[in-house]
């Protein structure tokens, strides 16, 4: 096969086995900036939905993979930013489900809930992944840092409408950093808000990537734990399992894909390449070092590569 515009992976999903991810716009725009981002600052702030591609295009890549009949487990609609954002996500779900039996997924930030278009389109997808990292206006900005136009209320206003209305399988998604949402006061707004949503899980999340803002930091053990009990969520703080795919035949291309989206690690590319048979990984590691496409970071004793 031969390269990919618009679709990368599969690649594995800690919450949802092995994804093949669907990529609708552009890398990092977005209407939030979040401290804690693993692709770095937001470079474009966008609020107005986009056509930034045809629907069709990213279809007839998604069809070519899918009649390879690889093996995965889902199909996320995960993007470089804001998928919600592309004007065309109702047709591009719809689309999908034409072309696959396994669940769509779609792996959103929540802020265009408030939005009926928005609502409408993902109703049509299987399971809907929804951020909710802050507990007030104060928060959501730290944390956050959305488009000045967005508020809390009106986002969790837009969230509450929507798990009112969805069928499918709604998977709410917390990152908890420390000294921002973290403490017991947090928690128990947390608690509150929580209790006004139908939804199916609550996934806690903690800064695993290097983040947008080298100051972030993860909650302490017992911070997660009393999380993870308060809030009857579910930690996912495990080193991601399995191993990361590709079509692209070059090593050093398939490499380059992947953390265009999805960093990796140095053990994961190691993994990957280990896994395709590669020759000489130290050269695609030379290559990744020498690339002005690549940025690389230490981060707790790992070396991440991250596409710019």
């Amino acid at each position: 096969m031969g390269d990919y515009r618009y679709i990368f992976g599969p690649v594995p999903s800690r919450r949802m086995g092995l994804s093949l991810g669907v990529s609708p716009i552009p890398q990092k725009h977005c209407n939030y900036s979040c401290v804690y981002c693993q692709l770095g600052r937001t470079k474009t702030k966008r609020r107005r939905r986009e056509a930034y591609c045809p629907a069709e295009e990213i279809l007839a890549e998604a069809n070519n993979y899918l009649a390879g009949n690889h093996p995965l487990d889902v199909v996320t609609i995960v993007g470089e930013g804001e998928p919600t954002l592309y004007s065309h996500l109702g047709a591009l779900i719809k689309g999908l489900k034409n072309l696959t039996v396994k669940p769509i997924a779609v792996i959103t930030n929540g802020s265009l809930l408030f939005e009926e278009t928005v609502r409408e389109e993902l109703l049509g997808a299987d399971i809907v992944l929804p951020s909710l990292d802050a507990h007030d206006e104060d928060t959501f900005k730290k944390i956050n840092r959305p488009l000045s136009q967005l508020s809390f209320k009106q986002v969790f206003q837009g969230l509450k409408t929507f798990s009112e209305r969805f069928k499918g399988q709604l998977w709410l998604e917390t990152m908890l950093v420390r000294g921002l949402n973290d403490g017991d006061e947090c928690l128990a707004k947390f608690k509150i808000l929580l209790d006004k949503l139908n939804y199916d899980r609550l996934y806690l999340n903690i800064p695993l990537r290097p983040p947008a803002e080298p100051w972030v930091e993860t909650p302490t053990p017992k911070s997660l734990e009393k999380a993870v009990t308060l809030l009857n969520g579910m930690a996912i703080d495990q080193a991601i399992t399995g191993g990361f795919s590709s079509g692209i035949e070059d090593d050093f291309a398939a490499v380059a894909s992947i953390i265009k989206r999805h960093p990796m690690n140095q053990h994961e590319i190691k993994s990957f390449l280990d896994k395709r048979g590669c020759p000489d990984d130290n050269d695609i590691f030379r290559k990744l070092s020498h690339s002005s496409k690549v940025q690389i970071i230490s981060y707790k004793g790992y070396k991440t590569y991250r596409g710019i």
